[in-house]
């Protein structure tokens, strides 16, 4: 499979969004990426997320396979962050964030979430708190707690 660039996982990530706002309203996508041949795609649901759900999913984007393996799953423990919404909703909870360029000679900053805007997110790590404007995250994702 060819490089993807992030134009077009951003695309990708779009139209299965609007897809999703149609077909099931109630559905949250949090991440879709492509590694190798693999869409994975992860969804979350006020209610949670069932094996039917994640099954009714994969049906409302099965022409996806004529190009790629499809995953549909929920978040887990590791839940990706991609939205400032999702920021202030777990504000206190630990989370790593890699970043798109290095800060500080690292490209990552691990600790707990203190706080969240439209524009930036506030993380407590080891060596102090630190902001860090959404457009240099690459990735996020909670951390599992104890």
């Amino acid at each position: 499979m060819s490089f993807m660039t992030e134009e077009i996982v951003s695309a990708l990530h779009n139209e299965i969004e609007e897809r999703l706002a149609v077909a099931e309203p109630d559905v949250e996508l949090l991440l879709a990426e492509v590694a190798g041949s693999t869409l994975r795609v992860f969804i979350d649901h006020p209610d949670g997320v069932t094996l039917a759900l994640c099954e009714r999913v994969s049906g409302r984007l099965s022409d996806y396979r004529d190009r790629y393996s499809l995953e549909v799953s929920s978040p887990g423990q590791n839940r990706p962050l991609t939205k400032p919404q999702h920021y202030s909703r777990f504000l206190g909870r630990q989370a790593r964030l890699r970043l798109r360029e290095s800060r500080d000679g690292h490209k990552s900053v691990t600790g707990e979430l203190v706080g969240a805007s439209e524009d930036e997110v506030t993380i407590a790590a080891d060596d102090g708190v630190v902001t860090i404007p959404y457009e240099q995250i690459a990735r996020s994702n909670l951390i599992p707690g104890d």
